[in-house]
């Protein structure tokens, strides 16, 4: 079959995120993995084109959408170079790309990841699939979240009705509960307004192990302005992102608002603790919550959590064998898995879509045989 190599960059922007993978063995043996942070630059000018899209210029996206590629293909290169294994191996590699839009919430429905694949197949010399949520969209779903699928294929348990809690820029659960198909879907914000909060107010990009939140108390008068944010309320399939859990929607809820900056930290960190409770008390009260994703490693979120899902047990995803900071990277190297077998890999029941498709494009290697 080969081995397959995952890319991802999620709604955060913190890194690349590369893994090589064997789905061979059971379970699948993660053979080398790596975070790659983007050049400064480059991920300004990115930044640039998520935080205003009103002046977004067509030359500046068809040239950022080639530089991400570069990028990407350099993360391969380095961890095959680094994992020491020959790149004829590789069966394929899988990139989700980084997310520009994500717009199901328009009369056109759309989401666009940039990350050109033929960029990423000429540079190393590899299949590439890639354009993977587009396809979903097209048949009616959300296009996001495209993880559960594999979630269910790897986490599942007779034993233990589970959650898994992706928490990166955007927060997603997966309801792998007993007798009953895969669910999911987006909660809310994750680390996202964490993140652009204190690099407004520390100049640091990460709030680390939440301890800044720590140095501030929650406002409950606040959480609760935030709570009724009407996404919250809408019924599954639902998905969302940095379109409206941004720095304009929290500047709208802190109007008027005297306190401190640390405090509306603090805020945050309990509002994105919140949103995931609430959504595992309504779906699943009685499952294990297994956490991945960069919240994986604030501390102080992993405690609210634990707290407001409390009896529930609360621990990462290594409890389970896959290292939460690689679990997306493992699971775009499946889906390129699944798209060269012809395999379908969305889950109409999570997403919404009419049915089962097969996802991507599929970029092949110049050399012919």
């Amino acid at each position: 079959m080969g081995l397959y190599l995952g890319l991802i960059s999620g709604t955060s922007m913190d890194a690349i995120d590369a893994a090589l993978v064997d789905f061979d063995t059971a379970p699948l043996t993660v053979l080398a993995a790596s975070a790659t942070g983007f050049d400064p630059d480059l991920k300004q000018r990115v930044a640039a084109l998520l935080e205003h899209p009103d002046r977004v210029a067509l030359d500046d996206v068809g040239q950022i959408d080639v530089e991400v590629a570069r990028a990407f293909a350099a993360a391969a290169i380095d961890l095959l170079h680094s994992s020491g294994i020959d790149a004829t191996r590789v069966a394929a590699i899988g990139s989700h790309g980084q997310t520009l839009r994500h717009r199901v919430d328009l009369p056109i429905p759309f989401t666009w990841q940039i990350g050109d694949p033929n960029t990423i197949a000429e540079l190393t010399g590899l299949t590439v699939v890639g354009d993977l949520r587009r396809r979903d969209v097209a048949a009616g779903g959300q296009g996001a979240p495209l993880v559960p699928a594999f979630h269910d294929h790897v986490f599942r348990s007779a034993e233990e009705e589970r959650v898994i809690v992706n928490v990166g820029g955007i927060s997603n659960i997966t309801l792998l509960l007993h007798g009953k198909p895969v669910l999911g879907f987006d909660t809310g914000p994750g680390n996202r307004l964490l993140d652009a909060w204190i690099a407004r107010h520390r100049q640091t990009e990460f709030d680390l192990d939440g301890a800044w939140a720590a140095t501030g108390r929650c406002d409950q008068r606040l959480l609760s302005e935030l709570l009724r944010e009407p996404y919250l309320e809408i019924a599954p399939p639902k998905s969302t992102g940095r379109e409206l859990f941004n720095m304009e929607w929290l500047d709208r809820k802190l109007t008027g608002y005297g306190g401190k900056p640390q405090d509306v930290q603090a805020t945050l960190l309990e509002y994105t603790a919140t949103t995931i409770a609430d959504a595992v008390r309504r779906h699943a009260p009685n499952a294990a919550l297994y956490v991945c994703g960069g919240g994986a490693h604030n501390a102080a979120l992993l405690r609210a959590l634990a707290r407001l899902s409390a009896p529930s047990h609360v621990a990462t995803t290594a409890a389970l064998g896959l290292d939460p900071d690689y679990v997306e990277a493992i699971a775009f190297a499946w889906f390129a898995y699944r798209t060269l077998a012809g395999l379908a890999s969305n889950v109409p029941t999570v997403t919404g879509a009419s049915g089962p498709r097969i996802l991507g494009g599929i970029y092949r290697t110049s050399e012919f045989h």
